[in-house]
């Protein structure tokens, strides 16, 4: 096998209209987290799909233990120890975690799939992992991050040597994030080579072996993670110094918008809660998985049942039953899972960014004007610096953070009055989170109004005004983003856990 465990040589692979990767080489030692990083459209994911089968590259190599594989499928690459937990979880809702973690390999009984068995194999691999979740529980009824850690039991279940994390922590607490650590550097003493994609300087720092930085489909460095910095790794990845992590907050909150009083939901975790917004204001939700943060979103935007109180905007209470009347009433909704609830997959660009604003483009009743939606999607493309050969690309063909600002740019399209924001920089890179926070503040300054969810305690002091800090589904505390602390907002969170 060599000093290394995998060896990826000169890859390269294009795309109609575009060089997805050009001359990339990677080479993981066995043992060792291997961190790779860069600003979306960088080639990480591509380069990760061309080792795990699910795309064919142009040209190139691929040693495994010191031989050379070319994968033709991903069932391929998990039964020769490659296995890969990707940001945007591929599962099967309506079947239990089981069935999930064995899918196409049940182990049979004498009358077909033995149940018993499979039970006591996915226990026995959650109790190693210290993962405390019911392998007969249907997956769709699971947390976001309890996904995520049955994907995780999953990849173990291969007994794979090299294990990819395509931005694993996204959706997960602190809690829920050191657990995962305690996972994977277990993984590393046993041998395994990991591979864990992340815009998490912090973290990149904290597990790394070795780092290598892509930018625009190229290999820039790999560096061991010990001589990195932050602003190193920054600096690589765009290509110039990135002085400030956040825009200057210049815009300034006027008269109120919109009061919510008493709001609780029918069947959500959501009681009693109020809080004002005003015209040209950030409002951050802050607050544990659980909170209740998602279902107040929902609730405003008219995607859950209200059970009661009021949603007062402009000095009117209003009652949104839909999302078509919530649009009406002014609001907008980027939600937290693009793959699931976002895109329009099989539809392109110019699609995804006008869809849920066709009524605009109508002319005479008769039709719909092309020009025009090619006129407001090729200002998303600018105004976003969305990386696309062109309009008609498949949004799916984007990567993950491009596809994120092709959904708000269908939102901005819209004109609402109240944006409302559900992990908006998931997933996206230090440049592209720069240029997100711009819009949000560009969009305060004209009078709108925002409410953002973040798990991200930092982005939610940098960006927002005012921060309301939610707990067990009720509102624990609220504070001026200027005058407060992480410690005084987790102390809050966890007030009625």
């Amino acid at each position: 096998m060599g000093e290394y465990l995998l060896q990826m040589k000169h890859i390269s692979k294009a795309f109609p209209g575009v060089q997805a990767l050009d001359d990339v080489s990677l080479l993981v030692r066995p043992g060792t987290i291997h961190s790779l990083m860069g600003e979306n459209g960088a080639g990480k994911s591509t380069l990760m799909k061309c080792l795990f089968g699910i795309y064919d590259k142009d040209s190139g190599e691929i040693i495994l233990e010191g031989k050379p594989v070319k994968f033709a499928s991903p069932k391929q690459a998990m039964e020769n120890g490659v296995s890969m937990v990707h940001q945007e979880l591929n599962q099967v809702h309506t079947r239990s975690v089981m069935e999930n973690i064995w899918l196409g390999r049940f182990p049979k009984g004498i009358t077909g799939v033995n149940h018993k068995k499979m039970y006591d194999d996915t226990r026995a691999i959650f109790n190693g992992l210290s993962i405390s979740i019911d392998p007969g529980a249907v997956i769709g009824s699971l947390s976001v991050s309890q996904r995520q850690m049955v994907e995780i039991a999953r990849a173990v279940s291969h007994h794979s040597k090299i294990i990819v994390f395509d931005e694993p922590t996204s959706s997960l607490t602190e809690d829920e994030v050191e657990h995962l650590f305690r996972i994977i550097f277990g993984l590393r003493d046993k041998g395994c080579g990991i591979i864990y994609i992340s815009h998490r300087m912090s973290e990149i720092l904290k597990i790394s072996d070795d780092v290598t930085v892509m930018r625009d489909g190229r290999h820039v460095d790999t560096t061991p993670a010990a001589e990195l910095s932050t602003d190193m790794i920054i600096t690589r990845m765009v290509g110039r110094e990135l002085t400030n992590v956040y825009p200057p907050k210049d815009n300034v909150p006027g008269e109120e918008i919109l009061r919510v009083e008493g709001l609780s939901a029918l069947y959500q975790n959501l009681r009693d809660v109020s809080f004002t917004l005003r015209r040209g204001e950030i409002l951050g939700l802050a607050g544990l998985v659980g909170a209740g943060r998602t279902e107040l979103l929902e609730n405003l935007f008219g995607l859950a049942t209200v059970k009661s109180g009021k949603i007062i905007k402009d000095g009117c209470v209003i009652r949104s039953r839909n999302s078509r009347q919530a649009k009406k009433n002014g609001f907008a909704l980027l939600t937290e899972e693009r793959r699931q609830t976002g895109i329009f997959g099989v539809l392109s660009i110019r699609e995804n960014a006008t869809i849920a604003n066709l009524k605009s483009y109508k002319r005479y009743r008769l039709y719909i004007s092309n020009k025009m939606m090619i006129k407001d999607t090729d200002w998303a493309i600018r105004a976003l610096k969305i990386k696309t050969p062109g309009q008609s690309t498949r949004i799916r063909s984007l990567s993950g953070g491009n596809q994120q600002k092709v959904i708000l740019s269908r939102w901005l399209l819209t004109e609402p009055d109240i944006l409302l924001l559900d992990e908006p920089t998931r997933g996206i890179d230090v440049g592209a989170k720069y240029e997100i926070y711009q819009l949000m503040i560009d969009l305060a300054k004209r009078a709108k109004a925002v409410i953002m969810v973040s798990s991200e305690l930092p982005e939610l002091l940098g960006v927002s005004d005012r921060i309301i800090v939610m707990s067990g589904g009720r509102i624990a505390g609220e504070v001026e983003a200027g005058k407060t602390t992480q410690e005084e907002i987790m102390a809050m969170a966890a007030k009625y856990v």
